[in-house]
């Protein structure tokens, strides 16, 4: 553990990195938004935090000075060089690599559980934030700057066109909370879009219990596949068989049913499959 702060160490001071469209780099370049975002995730000594692209350190000094450990990854060997000189002998580790490959169990495993921060980028959101739907077990919270697109559609209700598979597993297996928006003018280069922070607090288990979570999430991932389709024809194809007799009207559309429908569809359909109930 450390015996004080990290000093802070002036970003500014290296010359500015030149962003690579290939990394969907955007620099967060404000000082006073990167403080309220640390003081959003709130990270203490007793805290190993972990930062995902940090950029040019516009985070990532301020909560080296406040975590008791920080772990920051990126695939961008220029960062990673920059990051290592920065914080050569601080208990600050610098990890070069994609960070959906990143074993998050294990890397929680040597201190519990991780706080995860971070303002990522846009052409990998989702898939950013599925690695931590798979390993919400060790993330405590998360506090991530995305687009706000993304953002409405992890808290989006039945019946609205942001309603979908993000909505249904964020909201199944988490607490979401839009935090604050944030324009483009504090990033560099600018965005198209406005950002949004999002706090994600996994539930210690699932908001309405699931028969099987597996299956769930492939029912899920299948009749939103199609949503346009009604629920018959999107189980059709996604079961490659006529749906089992259930409560449901097939004829209804995915995007109808609110999320414990779509848990009791789950489920129903699931226990149906696995007694051999014919078809509808």
């Amino acid at each position: 553990m450390p015996t004080g702060p990290v000093e802070r160490v002036v970003v500014n001071a290296a010359p500015p990195l030149r962003p690579r469209a290939s990394l969907g780099q955007n620099f967060l370049r404000d000082r006073n938004t990167a403080h309220k975002i640390v003081a959003a995730l709130g990270p203490g000594q007793a805290d190993t935090v972990l930062e995902i692209g940090p950029g040019e350190g516009a985070l990532t000094f301020e909560l080296a000075s406040l975590a008791g450990r920080l772990v920051i990854v990126d695939l961008d060997e220029r960062v990673i060089a920059r990051m290592q000189e920065a914080f050569a002998g601080k208990p600050v580790e610098v990890i070069f690599t994609d960070v959906l490959k990143l074993d998050l169990t294990e890397l929680a495993g040597r201190a519990g559980r991780l706080k995860v921060a971070g303002n990522i980028p846009y052409n990998i959101t989702s898939p950013i934030l599925f690695h931590l739907l798979e390993h919400r077990a060790v993330v405590t919270e998360s506090v991530l700057l995305m687009q706000r697109e993304v953002a409405y559609r992890l808290i989006a209700v039945p019946r609205t066109k942001d309603y979908g598979i993000l909505s249904v597993f964020f909201q199944l297996f988490f607490d979401v909370e839009l935090l604050f928006e944030v324009p483009p003018t504090v990033f560099y280069p600018r965005p198209k879009v406005t950002s949004s922070l999002v706090r994600l607090r996994p539930l210690p288990r699932p908001r309405f219990p699931l028969q099987d979570e597996k299956f769930f999430r492939s029912m899920v991932r299948g009749v939103f596949g199609k949503r346009r389709k009604t629920l018959r024809n999107s189980l059709r194809y996604h079961l490659e068989a006529e749906p089992p007799a259930t409560s449901f009207d097939y004829g209804r559309r995915p995007e109808e049913l609110s999320l414990q429908e779509l848990v009791q569809l789950g489920d129903e359909l699931f226990t149906a499959l696995q007694g051999g109930t014919g078809g509808a």
